[in-house]
């Protein structure tokens, strides 16, 4: 957590207690400090105050989105084959589809196309902003214009939302998802506390609420609000915003110091899934292929080495699977199983990156005796 949203967090917890949705002095206090927060990260996104719901984090935000477009409109939802889980599993659940993406991780828009003009009850496509495991931005003014030349052949409407979850932290949201009508975002990624996320709608998005009880959150959302995560959040996300500029150049040069010095100390057996020059990208995702190498002993030997890395996403179970994002991409057979997601932070230093460029490698030989040395 950055250390002023951690603070917010504190402070909060300690001095406004009550429950926002009651009537007496307390929970005035804490509805106060959240119709703040609110505001905040409705101008940070670009959207009003009332397209505000809060909610426990991306995969709910990314439910509502899905569920909540379904229940008010009816039809079908439409998604990216490399959606993070959150969106594909729901999309898939409520008899939806996927579209194609190309071997960098954009969208195939004639896909799109073609996908929109065959099922005249599509209501809702998602498109994640930033894969979360890859990084590959995608350019959600062409897939709105895209979306725009089929709605009058759509009854139900079209719904544009985008999971903007790994992007928050590294690119202007409000700029590139300024088309878009639904927007998730999560505390955690952009330095607040786990457990708290957003999702943004512009006016007139109707939502039908997947979670029924107070009525909270202008029906949208019940429940009693996290107040002190609401606040963290918008304290977090306000600094990233101040501070993007500087943190993502620093980031990027680390990034392409990492990915550079794995493919010259592993003789080039290591290359970026996605090279950052064929594709825009954020800067803190470094996904690496490991040529004839399996990520399970990978990871248990980083881990032994106080490397923390991942094989896909995070958000995963604890069993390893194959990435449906790495499948998505067609990687290689021979590089696909030894995936590696290195994500980098705004507090990530040069001393950790030189870690991980000491222990990587030897990793890789370790489960590679055979393999030539480098050059």
């Amino acid at each position: 957590m950055r250390p002023e949203a951690l603070a917010a967090l504190v402070e909060v917890l300690e001095h406004a207690p009550g429950n926002p949705s009651g009537q007496h002095a307390w929970a005035r206090e804490a509805r106060r400090r959240l119709d703040d927060a609110r505001d905040g990260i409705a101008a940070l996104l670009g959207v009003g105050p009332g397209g505000i719901v809060f909610t426990s984090g991306g995969t709910e935000a990314d439910n509502l989105a899905i569920r909540g477009v379904l229940g008010a409109r009816g039809g079908r939802a439409l998604c990216s084959a490399i959606e993070h889980h959150a969106v594909l599993d729901v999309v898939h659940a409520s008899g939806g589809g996927t579209v194609a993406v190309d071997g960098t991780g954009r969208l195939d828009l004639d896909h799109l196309a073609d996908e929109l003009a065959a099922d005249p009850e599509i209501s809702v496509v998602s498109v994640v902003l930033a894969n979360n495991e890859v990084g590959t931005l995608q350019d959600l003014d062409a897939i709105a214009d895209v979306i725009d030349q089929a709605r009058l052949s759509h009854p139900n409407g079209l719904v544009l939302h985008t999971d903007a979850v790994a992007a928050a932290a590294w690119v202007d949201v409000a700029e590139l998802a300024v088309r878009a009508d639904l927007i998730t975002i999560s505390g955690h990624k952009v330095g607040g506390p786990k457990g708290i996320g957003v999702l943004a709608a512009r006016e007139g998005v109707e939502l039908a609420p997947i979670l029924l009880g107070g009525g909270q959150e202008r029906e949208r959302r019940s429940g009693t609000p996290d107040v002190a995560g609401a606040v963290a959040l918008g304290v977090a996300l306000a600094a990233t915003e101040r501070d993007r500029i500087t943190v993502v150049g620093r980031v990027r040069g680390q990034a392409e110091r990492l990915a550079d010095g794995l493919a010259e100390a592993t003789g080039h057996h290591v290359r970026r899934t996605v090279p950052p020059r064929s594709t825009p990208g954020v800067a803190n995702i470094v996904h690496l292929s490991c040529q004839e190498v399996d990520s399970e002993p990978l990871l248990f030997l980083l881990d032994e080495a106080g490397v923390a890395a991942s094989a896909g996403s995070s958000c995963a179970s604890g069993a390893l699977e194959p990435s449906h994002v790495v499948e998505a991409l067609g990687v290689a057979p021979d590089w696909a199983p030894g995936a590696l997601r290195l994500s980098l932070g705004w507090c990530t230093t040069d001393e950790e990156i030189d870690h991980a460029l000491a222990v990587i490698p030897a990793a890789l030989a370790q489960l590679r005796p055979h393999a030539e040395p480098a050059a």
